[in-house]
């Protein structure tokens, strides 16, 4: 029998002893060294080295110039390739402005990119590159993300390229403030670990489709981040290479959140208990076209309730642009119906 220390350097050395078999009265026990570290990766292992190894050829670290008044800054961020002819996504508050862009693959190979599409009201951007040999990423139908399922991150924070981190799916449907205020809905919240620098990289579920879009960090938190989903992304993305923009309507109001009497609210019927009172009515707009006044509140688009403004944005989409349509005020106390056909949202032109 080898001494114990002999067996030892063997292990050392890459050598595997037989299997030993032991020997009772009424049974026999086969031993063998434990196998090597590949075969101990457990399901969970498996899963996040898998998906990194297929979709980092496809998430790419995005550095960007800006023109500033008195100096240029730099800024980085992430995103990932959905073509194989170049287009890549990202978030639109790591491009915006930007006056160069430089865009190094994973396998290091660097290229100068320019912008096709920007829509800071969802936070998303589209560039492009032109290389050969690009790796495009899967989307996933976001509908199908289940709470509790695994997430698996690949960015560049604080420029570290192809950082790979995992968690699970925390919450579904959250929703949060793009730069521009506009609400940005259907978030995916995670506790995969972002860090400034994963923006516009991608969150793919376990097998190596894209779920989201990282998007936003919590700093002072622990584990709350957030992703915008893949369906709206697939969206966004697709009119912004087509038309380089996204299409909203818009009726030229500025208001604020109010709750309504409950004596008014029953009287009327009022599906809602709060509506958006009209502070500011823009010159020639849609609303002053349809009689709205400053003081109004608004309660009901089309028939629906409003009860904020959030909601209202919500409506207000790009099928509504030249369409005659109800919208409900209250006026003091008496409730009216106006026509009002909302126009296309231009960038300067006063936001709702």
């Amino acid at each position: 029998m080898k001494p114990r220390f002999a067996t030892v350097i063997d292990r050392l050395n890459g050598v595997v002893p037989e299997a030993k078999t032991l020997t009772g009265t009424n049974q026999a026990v086969t031993t063998t060294e434990p196998p090597a570290d590949s075969t101990l990766l457990d399901g969970y292992s498996h899963t996040v080295a898998s998906v990194a190894e297929r979709v980092s050829p496809s998430v790419v670290n995005i550095r960007v110039q800006h023109q500033r008044k008195d100096a240029q800054g730099e800024g980085s961020g992430s995103g990932f390739v959905i073509t194989p002819d170049g287009f890549i996504v990202t978030n639109s508050h790591v491009v915006h402005g930007a006056k160069a862009m430089m865009v190094t693959l994973a396998d290091g190979r660097s290229y100068p990119a320019w912008l096709i599409g920007d829509d800071p009201e969802s936070d998303l951007a589209v560039i492009r590159i032109d290389a050969p040999g690009l790796v495009p990423a899967r989307l996933a139908d976001s509908r199908s993300v289940r709470v509790g399922q695994i997430a698996i991150a690949i960015g560049s924070p604080y420029g570290f390229q192809q950082t790979v981190t995992a968690g699970v799916v925390s919450a579904l449907g959250r929703s949060i403030r793009a730069q521009s205020g506009r609400l940005v809905d259907n978030i995916i919240q995670t506790d995969a670990a972002l860090n400034p620098g994963n923006s516009g990289g991608p969150l793919m579920n376990s097998r190596g489709e894209v779920i989201g879009v990282n998007t936003a960090v919590i700093l002072p938190a622990q584990g709350i981040c957030f992703a915008i989903a893949s369906n709206t992304a697939e969206f966004v993305a697709a009119w912004l290479i087509k038309e380089g923009r996204i299409r909203r309507s818009w009726i030229g109001v500025a208001g604020q959140n109010v709750p309504i009497h409950t004596r008014v609210v029953r009287f009327h019927r009022l599906a809602a208990t709060e509506g958006v009172l009209i502070v500011g009515i823009e010159p020639h707009s849609p609303a002053s076209e349809a009689g709205l006044r400053e003081g109004d509140i608004l309660v009901a688009f089309k028939g629906e309730a409003v009860a904020s403004i959030d909601q209202l944005q919500r409506k207000l989409v790009a099928a509504e642009i030249g369409v005659k349509s109800l919208i409900t005020v209250l006026r003091q106390t008496e409730k009216l119906d106006r026509v009002i056909t909302p126009a296309e949202w231009l960038g300067n032109v006063a936001r709702n």
